[in-house]
């Protein structure tokens, strides 16, 4: 199945970039391109592509504005990567809440760049480990928002599998810490997102530390 993208990027020598690369691969469609966060909103509800890569610092309607309202718009959502050359710190829990499903770096190789569209497009979350660490940071000085407390609409398991989650550890990981096959594992995932409606790991990482299931530390 074919990956259709959106390239969101004021710069228009990083869209034809972008293009190019991703239009070597086999398996991704570069079906169109923003110059501005308003741009963005309005391609998407007309091209429903399956990804967007989009930068953050765009005039008219930055990268973050643009995110959250795809995601309320109506219809299926895309997943959302942003790209940046920038710290990420002014805005990466930000963005995780607007709906983004990862980050890439803008000097990313194009092998990383085509990665990076797969690993989102198939619900992953893509997070390196410095932006799991300042995500995780962010969540320590803010504190939960919720009151600590098990995750009613989950079992036991499932609970374990999302506190791991949280931690960034892998399906493989997940899979040696509790002794159960990496299949078993997929399964409790796709369950525990289902039953607490998030769209995917990225979500499910905000959401743990949100309810203080997870606190930074432990």
């Amino acid at each position: 199945m074919t990956i259709r993208v959106l390239i969101a990027d004021d710069q228009g020598m990083v869209r034809t970039g972008f293009t190019v690369f991703l239009s070597s691969q086999p398996d991704i469609e570069v079906v169109g391109e923003a110059a501005n966060g308003a741009e963005a909103v309005t391609r998407v509800a007309e091209l429903r592509p399956d990804v967007v890569l989009m930068d953050v610092r765009m005039p008219v309607m930055n990268g973050l504005v643009a995110t959250r309202e795809i995601m309320r718009s109506a219809g299926p959502a895309p997943r959302i990567l942003i790209l940046t050359t920038f710290d990420l710190d002014d805005y990466v829990y930000e963005a995780l809440r607007a709906g983004a499903s990862g980050f890439l770096l803008k000097d990313a190789s194009a092998q990383q760049l085509a990665e990076a569209v797969r690993v989102v497009a198939a619900g992953e979350a893509l997070l390196a480990p410095s932006v799991t660490r300042r995500l995780i940071a962010e969540f320590a000085r803010i504190g939960p928002s919720r009151p600590r407390g098990r995750l009613d609409d989950i079992t036991e398991r499932e609970t374990e599998v999302l506190a791991l989650i949280a931690r960034g550890r892998s399906n493989q990981e997940i899979a040696g810490e509790l002794v159960l096959s990496e299949q078993t594992v997929k399964t409790h995932v796709s369950r525990i997102l289902a039953k607490l409606n998030l769209r995917d790991r990225a979500q499910a990482i905000v959401h743990a530390y949100e309810t203080g299931l997870v606190r930074p530390g432990e």
